[in-house]
């Protein structure tokens, strides 16, 4: 969705929401900056964030975009603003949960300046049969949808840590009426995909395409109606939960549904009106707009959730629904939506109480809850109207000592209304369950057919935190009552330190906050970041950068302060193996402020060996029997530095051997698949290895950028000669100043590429993609000898198995 839209209330509630909450304009990213993490630290504990309802970690967001189960994790997309508080320049946010509940911000995903097009709203599937041919590796593709007046593709194959445009962003669908908001799902009748986009051919409504490879697509049809306006969201249900009774959901951005048949190209319905799948402000920057369900649940559920714009605090503007499981049931009036949280909510519950056959007078005066005091909580109660002559009765939200409430919750028994929602009463009894959250009220009732999502500011001082159940005229009888006291889902997992180590993690002294670039810390002595991995006998390596610190290092067979084995590298010239008390082994060595270097660790028993910079060899081999097995983390002394990579096991740069590696430009780290490198312009990555004839070959790709290559006969700067792959369509040999040969062949982003290079003499020879004649045949006798090492330019870059022979 997009805000420049015909409906007025949309544009008032953008209108109000940029007045209220000023912000800055967004900013274009470049691929170097990419992916880009803008966030400021938070404990998420500010008021009004709500602590189980997702909220980006600051800036705007709206619309849910692209919500997929995928290698594990629950990944929640969205419209977002990182720059401000109000609707700008759009960019797709991330979120990761492993159980829909516990979500982490990860750095946006989609970026203007990096992503081409207009990226506002869709949606994401994952491609488990690799039907576009886009996998380049182990992972099944993210395959996500946006773009206005036709819809573009953008994919990822690093669990949506990154994403790149397939083929340039040109559109796989050109619209020529307005139009946005596509939304795929697999067709498993049929075999094949569809999708639905909003557009404003004659009026509002979808068109459906169909496509075997999510790439090429074929105009099936189109359904018109007058609700049918933004964001629209296709999806199969069983009725009454029966396999043979499936039926099809049209929705709205509003919300609003109808139920109908799809047979692969047509969805028809027979409902002259829609029904309303939430009974909250149904508009966007309300409390339910533009809710999406997910691809590729694991399970077979069918979960959604939605925009709430309602809620806003001191950083950030937006958040979502909690996510809720839908059922599709049968009725008097005909088959309707039921929505409910999911069951993982309950991993949240701490302390409970529970009320039973209790009489609710007026006359009485007291209060059954009196004495309950929270924040964060679900209430569950069940009432029997049958002969009660209350005229109103319910909750008060947030209750203080004088009477006064935030929020009141009313049934009224007459109108036989909650909230001013029709809800009748089912054999007697009224039930209902109140999700209440720091800046979200959610009320479920009657099994799921009524659901409203609100909005609203609780005070959550000490004083504000009580909970009134009345009625009001009369008496009403409880049959019960359970009050469940929630916990916050923050802070369970790491935003942008990427690792294979288990959290939690805890820090044992120092400040630890998220950077782009992975773990910062700031300490005035020793500080400990620990995760809850534990280990004796194992490989552990990683990157360290530091930047004002005297030292940092891996530490590990550690306890809970942190007292273990560390090795780290000190400004003061040394890499270093330690333990509380002793200095078990020193290598005297120059370390840089701000470069980043790799650690590596192995431990077999008492022996504890040290690799720096990805050398052949290990700096430190020494023996130490004073901890066995202990905790894994990492150690900053005296100052800020960075850690990315933290990971046990055997993968890592898999190179030629050589004594060290030396950085010239960028920023190049080590991961399980390899070595990463992220440059602006030209940058390098040089071993102190050299050659003068040879074979030298290697697996390389780019991503969100130019060109990477093979570099050799190089001086210490990097001007030598390289060999590389370049996203504009050629392989290239070249030099400082000189293009020495050129062959045109497409190089496709995200995709690894086998290059090999033959030296003989002057002569040069370059093999592409395991191609059994050379692509490049050349002479230039410009350098004769010189140091081997990978390039990158403009991009995000991969290298990985380099041979010399």
């Amino acid at each position: 969705m997009r805000r420049r839209v015909k409906a007025l209330l949309v544009c008032l509630a953008v209108a109000l929401a940029a007045a209220v909450l000023p912000g800055v304009p967004a900013a274009a990213g470049t691929a170097p900056d990419y992916p880009e993490f803008p966030y400021p630290p938070t404990t998420y504990s500010e008021p009004y964030r709500g602590q189980f309802h997702f909220s980006s970690r600051s800036g705007w967001m709206n619309d849910p975009n692209g919500l997929v189960y995928a290698n594990g994790l629950y990944h929640f997309f969205y419209q977002h603003n990182p720059h401000g508080l109000a609707w700008d320049t759009m960019h797709w946010g991330h979120a990761t949960s492993p159980d829909l509940v516990h979500w982490t911000q990860k750095p946006v995903a989609l970026e203007p300046g990096v992503h081409p097009g207009t990226l506002f709203s869709g949606g994401g599937v994952v491609d488990t049969g690799n039907t576009s041919g886009l996998r380049t590796g182990s992972l099944d593709p993210i395959v996500v949808f946006s773009n206005t007046n036709g819809v573009s593709v953008f994919y990822s194959n690093d669990d949506g840590r990154t994403f790149q445009a397939y083929d340039k962003g040109r559109k796989v669908i050109d619209i020529p009426d307005e139009s946005r908001d596509p939304k795929v799902f697999w067709d498993a009748a049929r075999h094949r995909w569809a999708m639905v986009v909003w557009s404003s051919h004659d009026g509002n409504g979808v068109n459906i395409y169909t496509s075997p490879d999510l790439l090429n697509w074929t105009f099936a049809s189109r359904f018109a109606a007058p609700w049918l306006f933004e964001c629209p969201d296709l999806y199969p249900l069983d009725l009454d939960g029966k396999a043979g009774q499936r039926k099809w959901i049209l929705t709205s951005a509003s919300g609003q549904y109808a139920v109908g048949s799809f047979d692969g190209t047509t969805f028809s319905t027979d409902w002259t009106q829609p029904q309303q799948t939430d009974l909250g402000t149904t508009y966007a920057g309300g409390g339910f707009y533009a809710a999406e369900t997910f691809t590729n649940m694991p399970d077979g559920r069918t979960v959604q959730m939605a925009w709430q714009g309602g809620n806003h605090g001191s950083t950030w503007t937006g958040d979502a629904t909690f996510p809720a499981s839908l059922a599709l049931v049968t009725t008097p009036d005909g088959p309707r939506i039921t929505r409910t949280p999911v069951a993982e909510l309950a991993s949240l519950a701490s302390d409970s109480r529970t009320w039973k056959n209790r009489t609710i007078d007026t006359a009485r005066k007291g209060n059954l809850l009196d004495g309950v005091r929270a924040d964060v909580y679900e209430l569950t109660a069940q009432f029997d109207v049958t002969g009660a002559t209350a005229s109103r009765f319910g909750f008060d939200l947030h209750l203080r000592p004088d009477g006064t409430a935030d929020r009141r919750v009313v049934y009224d028994t007459k109108a036989q209304t909650l909230q001013g929602k029709p809800l009748k009463p089912r054999n007697g009894k009224v039930t209902m369950r109140l999700l209440v959250d720091r800046g979200q009220l959610e009320i479920f009732a009657d099994g799921g057919l009524y659901s409203l999502s609100d909005n609203a500011d609780f005070d959550s001082s000490a004083d504000s935190q009580g909970i009134g159940l009345f009625a009001l005229d009369g008496r009403v009888t409880l049959d019960s009552a359970t009050f469940t006291r929630l916990n916050t889902s923050w802070g369970t997992g790491q935003s942008t330190l990427r690792s294979n180590l288990k959290g939690p993690w805890h820090a044992a002294g120092g400040s630890w906050s998220d950077v782009s670039g992975g773990k910062r810390a700031s300490a005035p002595g020793d500080a400990f970041y620990l995760s809850a991995s534990t280990g004796g006998d194992a490989t552990y390596q990683g990157d360290i950068s530091l930047d004002s610190a005297r030292a940092g290092g891996l530490t590990f067979r550690a306890d809970a302060s942190g007292a273990g084995y560390t090795a780290n590298i000190d400004t003061g010239g040394v890499v270093k193996l330690w333990r509380p008390g002793k200095d078990i082994a020193t290598y005297a060595t120059p370390i840089a402020a701000g470069r980043t270097h790799h650690l590596k660790v192995r431990t077999t028993g008492h022996r504890i060996q040290v690799w720096l910079d990805n050398g052949g060899d290990p700096v430190i081999d020494a023996t130490d029997d004073t901890y066995a097995s202990g905790t894994f983390g990492v150690n900053v002394y005296d100052g800020t530095a960075t850690v990315q990579n933290l990971d046990t096991g055997s993968g890592g740069l898999d190179a030629f051997p050589a004594g060290s590696w030396t950085a010239r430009g960028g920023t190049w780290t080590v991961e399980p698949d390899g070595l990463h490198g992220r440059t602006a312009q030209d940058g390098f990555y040089l071993s102190d290895r050299t050659g003068t004839d040879f074979t030298y070959e290697g697996d390389l790709s780019v991503t969100n950028g130019t060109a990477t290559g093979l570099t050799f006969r190089s001086g210490a700067d990097g001007a030598g000669y390289t060999a590389n792959i370049d996203t504009s369509g050629v392989v290239k040999l070249w030099r400082p100043g000189r293009d020495i040969a050129v062959f045109r062949t497409p190089v496709v982003e995200g995709r690894t590429y086998h290059l090999k290079v033959r030296t003989d003499g002057d002569r040069i020879r370059v093999w592409f993609a395991g191609g059994a004649d050379p692509v490049v045949d050349a002479t230039d006798d410009t350098y004769a000898s010189g140091l081997f090492g990978v390039n990158g330019f403009a991009g995000d870059t991969v290298a990985q198995h380099l041979t010399v022979s």
